[in-house]
């Protein structure tokens, strides 16, 4: 008689219903809508490519990183960095330029687009300031007002 040896059963497989944080993110840029904005502008591309060369290369370089990496593993180094407060939710690429000048870029991660396979690291956003100054109040509420603009539509307004 030839013994039987138990099988221990494999775990069941998990469905997956949408992108995971876990996931490499796509990079996109915010574009407001024709409703909002009749020309439509990329408030967050627009920031950036207006800033010198070395700023916008070094601030691709961390867009790039952090999408890849995902960014909840992302060891920031300063220049990733989640927001507190007024902006809790809101994450900002922080890239120190020449003649002592500061680039942020303003970002979400958004788990919910409809039609995408991967999750969105959506650049909304970005201003710059003088060294060792703030932004002000009204700097922040334009930029959540974006973000706002921007997860008000599904499927979302990007470029």
């Amino acid at each position: 008689m030839v013994s039987q040896k138990k099988r221990k059963k494999a775990p069941a497989p998990s469905v997956r219903t949408g992108p995971s944080p876990n996931d490499a993110h796509d990079i996109v840029y915010f574009k407001r809508h024709a409703e909002d904005a009749p020309g439509q502008s990329e408030p967050g591309r627009d920031a950036l490519q207006s800033w010198p060369a070395s700023v916008r290369a070094k601030a691709n370089a961390v867009l790039i990183a952090v999408a890849a990496a995902p960014p909840k593993r992302f060891a920031g180094g300063g220049y990733w960095e989640a927001m507190k407060g007024d902006m809790s939710g809101w994450f900002e690429v922080r890239i120190d330029g020449p003649k002592r000048h500061h680039y942020r870029l303003f970002c979400l991660l958004d788990y919910e687009a409809e039609g995408r396979d991967k999750p969105l690291l959506v650049v909304v956003d970005g201003r710059d300031k003088p060294f060792r100054t703030t932004l002000s109040d009204s700097d922040y509420m334009a930029v959540r007002a974006m973000g706002e603009e921007y997860l008000r539509r599904n499927p979302r307004s990007i470029a």
